[in-house]
């Protein structure tokens, strides 16, 4: 008793190992796709590689979570970009408050007013002690 109705010839043999060499290709290009965002985030020396790692294969077939991993790996979170920083010599205005081309409004607190506060031979030290007048 014959499973087959025809005898197999060279072209299925060679059917039967193309598809046998793509299953494999298949495979790994799996494998390789789902380990891409934890050996970016290795190479890079994230501080979260792991965490990348793992939300990279678990995302592999959602692809929406494999996508952010690909993002986290590239995009540390610990660096902060200085242009964005004070600038020197400036009570906290930041140089360039727009973002994507919007011009952000910029915070109208009140009027800064002189708060220093001036040393004079009969005023005491903070810490309570009474001061020292020179004899």
């Amino acid at each position: 008793m014959h499973l087959l109705d025809w005898t197999l010839t060279k072209y299925d043999y060679w059917t039967f190992a193309f598809l046998v060499v793509a299953i494999i290709a298949f495979f790994y290009a799996l494998i390789q796709i789902g380990g891409l965002p934890g050996k970016i985030a290795e190479r890079r020396n994230h501080p979260h590689a792991e965490a990348v790692k793992l939300v990279g294969w678990i995302g592999l077939f959602t692809v929406f979570p494999w996508i952010h991993a690909i993002i986290w790996a590239v995009h540390d979170g610990l660096t902060i970009d200085v242009r964005s920083l004070p600038k020197e010599g400036t009570k906290g205005e930041v140089e360039n408050t727009s973002i994507l081309g919007i011009d952000m409004p910029r915070n109208e607190g009140p009027p800064e007013t002189d708060t220093t506060i001036e040393a004079t031979a009969d005023a005491s030290p903070p810490d309570g002690d009474a001061p020292t007048k020179p004899a």
